[in-house]
């Protein structure tokens, strides 16, 4: 892994899942994104994006290349290169040094099996997060590594990496790796389990293992969870807010609620193919993107609970009818009591790559970047907003040559 110092195809459905998959048409009224820029500058897929501060984002894939960008005007800033094979993580880590207050280190682990200062690893790193006390976690395999990070002494530019701690409690290898929020951060594995853990003591604070199928009824359950596939049931992607984790299970998306621990909405069949990435935004809307190559904006509704059938009483309850109505309205009862409580409605489809859409960042008034595949990166623009800032800069410059007059 190098650091680096930065001043200021489509699967079949599975056989379980027979729902269609949510569409949209072309009159999409909330979407903002209708203008983008095309950004060239590597020569492999392009797997990550990290953010930076308020206006640039590094980007990172197969080509060993970490490339900085101005998410404003889209410029190219900086070009990075050290990598011989492709690289598998990255984070941004504030730089320790009293004098370098805006600097960031950007922290990127390779398929070389090097860390930072070529510290050596048996399996290669498929995930990082930074955690307090100067800690980092990196998903290896079917463990959590938690290393500490060492700032050079007087006089050295050398970093050092401690190895602190290592977690065992998933049973397959760890696909995704956020946090939550200071006091937590969440992992999901490959065969669907989500565990939330302590970032302090690094202890497990709750844990799902049934995210593909959160509402289990009838005898059925074990036949089912047989015809499954691996990456139908997989965790690729996590993030959240102060109240749930959101989560790419397979196509589908996922919202479970911190408090409640339990799944309050989903999206069995979100997108045609493997969901790669998801995130928040503001007015409880998500962003998810797709091995498809497809963008989708979702918004998360209350949905009204519909009340459980009443158990039959009268004549037939002289013949026991309804001892037998009332126990078969148990699961029914038990099934509503867990039932989704949200839902989430499709709002907005952005269609431009030509290949799987591996990651995407937010900039708010300066929009939205997507990396591909196709070796592009976009970044997506609110129509009406850049409309209007060319309006307001060719009044300036009319006003300005003194071509605009306004009425006595």
């Amino acid at each position: 892994m190098l650091r680096w110092l930065i001043g200021g195809s489509r699967e079949p459905q599975g056989l379980a899942e027979k729902s269609a998959l949510q569409t949209i048409g072309e009159e999409q009224t909330q979407n903002p994104y209708t203008e983008l820029l095309v950004l060239k500058a590597h020569h492999d897929i392009v797997r990550f994006l990290v953010r930076l501060d308020d206006c640039r984002f590094a980007s990172a894939g197969d080509d060993g290349l970490v490339v900085v960008w101005n998410a404003q005007t889209g410029e190219k800033l900086l070009e990075l290169n050290g990598h011989t094979q492709k690289i598998t993580a990255i984070i941004t880590f504030p730089s320790l040094e009293a004098c370098e207050e805006k600097n960031q280190l950007i922290l990127t682990a390779s398929a070389d099996r090097t860390v930072i200062i070529s510290f050596s690893l048996e399996e290669r790193i498929s995930a990082l997060i930074e955690i307090p006390k100067n800690c980092v976690v990196a998903a290896v395999g079917k463990e959590l590594i938690i290393f500490r990070l060492v700032a050079p002494i007087e006089g050295s530019l050398e970093w050092d990496i401690l190895e602190v701690k290592r977690l065992l409690d998933h049973q397959d290898n760890i696909l995704s790796l956020a946090n939550i929020n200071d006091l937590s951060f969440v992992t999901g594995s490959h065969v669907g389990e989500l565990i939330i853990w302590d970032t302090l003591d690094w202890t497990m604070q709750a844990c799902e293992h049934n995210f593909w199928d959160p509402f289990p009824q009838l005898d059925t359950q074990q036949e089912i969870k047989l015809c499954q596939k691996p990456n139908d049931i997989s965790i690729h992607h996590l993030t959240w807010d102060e109240e749930n984790v959101f989560v790419a299970v397979g196509r589908g998306l996922y919202v479970y609620n911190l408090q409640m621990k339990r799944v309050i909405a989903c999206q069995k069949t979100a997108h045609d193919s493997r969901v790669l990435h998801i995130a928040k935004l503001p007015n409880r809307q998500l962003i998810s993107c797709s091995e498809d190559g497809s963008v989708r904006i979702w918004e998360l509704r209350e949905k009204q609970q519909m009340a459980a059938e009443p158990v039959p009483t009268g004549f037939f309850n002289m013949w026991g009818f309804g001892r037998v109505n009332k126990q078969a309205s148990q699961p029914v009862k038990k099934q509503q009591e867990n039932a989704t409580s949200c839902l989430l409605e499709l709002i907005g489809d952005l269609i431009g790559h030509s290949s799987s859409v591996e990651m995407f960042l937010y900039f708010e008034d300066h929009g939205l970047v997507t990396c591909s595949a196709d070796h592009l990166i976009i970044l997506w623009k609110n129509g009406d907003r850049e409309s209007g800032l060319r309006s307001l800069k060719l009044f300036q410059k009319l006003e300005e040559n003194g071509d605009l007059y306004l009425a006595a």
